[in-house]
């Protein structure tokens, strides 16, 4: 399947896919995040992925990597999270970081490493995912991985 890249037409859709697979809906439509999708042939959303540079485009936050349910354990998961860190990398990232909270073996085996949630949000304090769970306290829930790039 190809990626497309997510204009403002597909936010709203891209929304409601992330809402299913119970992800963070903040900040689809903000300018610094980078979304992409597949469709389905029907042309169903079926996977997402994405990233936020820093200030100094030296961190990603990589964010709303999502499957279908009925399209995991297919490897299409990999495939979404590898987009997203090749193009965080080709836009002149050295390190790649997320939350996650219930996925640490999947990006474990992309080779991401546990990570201080507090380094995080220091190197990426403008992320609006960050600036989110600042503000409303769910930092100190969250579980912080990254990866040199």
């Amino acid at each position: 399947m190809a990626f497309e890249r997510v204009e403002a037409a597909d936010v709203d859709e891209l929304r409601e896919f992330l809402r299913e697979v119970d992800l963070t809906l903040a900040g689809l439509e903000e300018p610094a995040v980078h979304l992409w999708i597949q469709r389905n042939a029907g042309g169903d959303i079926v996977g997402s992925t994405g990233f936020e540079l820093s200030e100094d485009g030296r961190h990603a936050l990589i964010r709303s990597v999502a499957v279908a349910p009925e399209h995991r354990t297919a490897g299409a998961g990999s495939l979404l999270a590898r987009h997203a860190i090749e193009q965080a990398q080709l836009s002149g990232a050295t390190r790649a970081w997320l939350f996650s909270r219930r996925s640490g073996p999947f990006w474990q085996k992309l080779g991401f490493t546990s990570a201080d949630r507090h380094e995080l949000a220091a190197a990426l304090p403008d992320a609006h995912q960050v600036r989110l769970f600042v503000e409303t306290g769910q930092l100190e829930r969250e579980v912080a991985w990254s990866q040199a790039l």
